[in-house]
């Protein structure tokens, strides 16, 4: 009796775990929208290949004791575009070696305005650029300075830059968005003109150094995703799991399952059974029609440990 008692006790924690909802925060959702919106600008009205889109890529630093963010790298045939996408609202200033972010809201009753001072995004970007070629250039791919191009873009309608700002090659405003999106489609002729003309004359890239690149970034590092239930998403390291032995190689994605239904899982502890959770590993790389095929599966207790460390 005492252990049907615990078993009953189990489940009840298990299904109260599993209708806790980690809700979004309005702000977060709507950042990740706008990324969203451009990445399918990108492609639909820009012509990009998913295949030449990599996201959130961490590259090592000048010293090699860490690792950057870079938002967004595009492989072109003109050459590689590294992206710092940003979301800013409010008025943009330069001061100094520093930018000043000024953000006004209004209510009924008064009004509030913050300043924030960031580090030159430029700066930042050509200097994680930078590290990026190192980085390929360590990996055996040799490619020219000049094909690696800095870009700030911004994707938020609401953000107001001093003219002086706009009047720079490394930064896209709002207004230019649809001008720069639309600068990677290639007509038809300039794809023959790029299939007869040697590199060397035309000063892009050839197809064996965008296979050569691609097969680089593909194995560049990203920060890994936990979705939580409810919309909540946390970017961070993934450190382990007591029961579960992962390939990290092979595994794309985990997935954990358990049941929630309260009338279910009392029966279940009338059978004998204790909650358990199901992990389902999806191989990287494949992708049928129908599902995503697995590489293994586990079953782990329901109280079970997993580390992961969220970035920052």
């Amino acid at each position: 009796m005492l252990k049907l008692g615990s078993r009953l006790i189990q489940f009840y924690h298990a299904s109260a775990s599993g209708q806790a909802e980690f809700g979004k925060q309005e702000e977060n959702v709507q950042e990740l929208q706008c990324f969203k919106d451009f990445l399918a600008k990108l492609r639909k009205h820009g012509g990009l290949q998913k295949e030449a889109i990599f996201c959130n890529l961490r590259v090592p630093n000048q010293f090699q004791i860490g690792k950057e963010d870079i938002d967004l790298v595009l492989l072109t045939g003109c050459g590689v575009f590294c992206l710092d996408v940003k979301t800013w609202k409010g008025k943009v200033s330069v001061q100094e070696h520093s930018w000043h972010l000024n953000i006004t809201e209004e209510t009924e009753h008064f009004s509030n305005t913050s300043i924030s001072q960031v580090a030159d995004p430029i700066q930042v970007i050509k200097t994680k650029t930078k590290n990026l070629r190192n980085h390929l250039m360590r990996s055996g791919v040799c490619v020219r300075q000049s094909l690696f191009l800095s870009r700030v873009v911004f994707l938020n309608p609401d953000c107001h830059m001093d003219p002086e700002l706009q009047k720079s090659k490394e930064v896209v405003a709002h207004c230019d968005l649809d001008s720069f999106i639309s600068s990677f489609k290639e007509g038809y002729l300039a794809w023959i003109s790029d299939a007869v003309t040697p590199y060397l004359l035309s000063g892009h890239l050839s197809y064996r150094q965008l296979n050569d690149l691609s097969s680089v970034l593909q194995r560049t590092g990203t920060w890994d995703t936990v979705n939580l239930h409810g919309g909540q998403q946390l970017k961070g390291d993934y450190r382990g799991c007591l029961h579960i032995a992962l390939n990290r190689e092979e595994t794309d994605q985990l997935e954990f399952t358990h049941q929630w239904n309260m009338s279910a899982g009392y029966l279940w502890a009338f059978l004998g059974y204790s909650p358990q959770v199901t992990v389902k590993m999806y191989r990287r790389g494949g992708q049928g029609w129908l599902w995503k095929p697995l590489s293994g599966t586990a079953i782990i207790p329901y109280n079970t440990h997993i580390v992961f460390r969220v970035c920052g």
